[in-house]
């Protein structure tokens, strides 16, 4: 790990949409630990640390820091990894971060989730306060109001109280700075991305008129409020936060029906969906999500490359009516005939005779079909 860029933490498959997740002050990427491995199941999660936090090295910040230079440091961690769009999440100086980088590198940002933040944090005078006196006394006078600051009611974290004890005086102080400095409310208007405010009803720090107030300018923002959520709402309020996102980001939902479309066609997909129950919504769901949302939007392969497997496996199992409508998906996705048919003599090898005997039949009609 190289000191030049924040400590992180990746999780989720290397395919999947990447979606980065920012930390609030004097905590680390443990804030997540709740959220985070959920997440990760339809994301490539990278949870980061701020300067001298967790494990970022304290010197890539200093005094008079900014927003936009910690934002700088996300891109740089980005671009180390090699993702160029990105979905983000961040929760109070980690909520300004992705505000930031929505006004000023829109084309980097897929989605915004703003979570017990602001677009200002109540001027620069308690800021500079706060960070003089860090820089003179260090960060133990924080830590006695760290619970009734962070938390609803007895609720307490021990590890980010930890974290919090153990930052960089001086990187915090800086981050201070950062927040002193920061007021993006005369530019919210331009965020194009999808946006998402998420609220804690018992936050001291940014209440939840700071949330609306960013989503009164955000076009077609949407703001959820959490009863019983203070500052720290993924470490409180871990399954209500998740909730919210995991519907925020159904993306994958959407471009997965948009590419089910493309492929096996709108008739098909119009059946499927007026035969859907109660019973079977979670299927449907499940195979737009991750059959079409992750696996067939994958670049790594093409729609062809694709098809011509699809078939081989729908032989080998004997799964001919599937057969059939993949088949139409392969004539769709660009496969002449002559492809198929070489496709399918090749199963004859690898499947057996009688499997690609069948799904000669079953192709044929398919074909015929389509040239009449």
């Amino acid at each position: 790990m190289t000191e030049k860029l924040l400590n992180h933490r990746a999780e989720g498959p290397a395919s999947a949409p990447p979606l980065l997740l920012g930390p609030s002050l004097g905590t680390s990427y443990a804030l997540w630990d709740k959220v985070a491995p959920e997440l990760s199941i339809s994301h490539r999660v990278v949870r980061w640390d701020l300067p001298g936090h967790g494990g970022s090295a304290a010197g890539l910040i200093g005094p008079g820091a900014t927003v936009g230079g910690l934002a700088d440091l996300v891109l740089a961690l980005a671009d180390s990894l090699g993702i160029e769009r990105f979905g983000y999440a961040g929760v109070s100086l980690g909520g300004a971060v992705g505000l930031h980088l929505a006004v000023h590198h829109p084309e980097r940002v897929e989605s915004l989730a703003v979570i017990c933040s602001s677009a200002h944090f109540n001027g620069s005078k308690p800021w500079e306060e706060r960070a003089e006196r860090v820089r003179r006394e260090g960060l133990e006078w924080l830590l006695e109001s760290a619970n009734s600051r962070w938390f609803a009611g007895d609720f307490s974290v021990p590890e980010l109280i930890r974290d919090h004890a153990e930052a960089d005086p001086s990187s915090y102080a800086a981050c201070c700075d950062a927040l002193a400095s920061f007021d993006l409310r005369d530019r919210l208007a331009e965020i194009s991305a999808p946006t998402l405010l998420i609220a804690g009803r018992q936050d001291p720090a940014t209440p939840p008129p700071h949330l609306r107030e960013i989503a009164d300018a955000v076009p077609r923002a949407t703001l959820v409020e959490l009863p019983g959520a203070s500052h720290l709402a993924p470490a409180q309020c871990p399954e209500a936060v998740l909730t919210s996102l995991r519907a925020h980001l159904g993306g994958g939902a959407r471009r997965g029906m948009e590419v089910r479309r493309e492929v096996l066609g709108d008739p098909h997909v119009d059946r499927a969906q007026a035969r859907q129950t109660p019973f079977t919504a979670r299927f449907q769901d499940f195979i737009s999500r991750y059959a079409w949302g992750e696996i067939w939007t994958d670049p790594t392969l093409s729609r062809r490359e694709r098809s011509m497997i699809t078939l081989t496996a729908l032989v080998a199992h004997g799964h001919y009516d599937e057969l059939a409508m993949h088949v139409r998906a392969a004539r769709r996705n660009g496969l002449t005939p002559e492809e198929i048919g070489a496709v399918l003599l090749q199963t004859a090898v690898y499947c057996g005779v009688p499997a690609a005997n069948s799904a000669f039949a079953t192709a044929q009609r398919v074909l015929a079909e389509e040239e009449g």
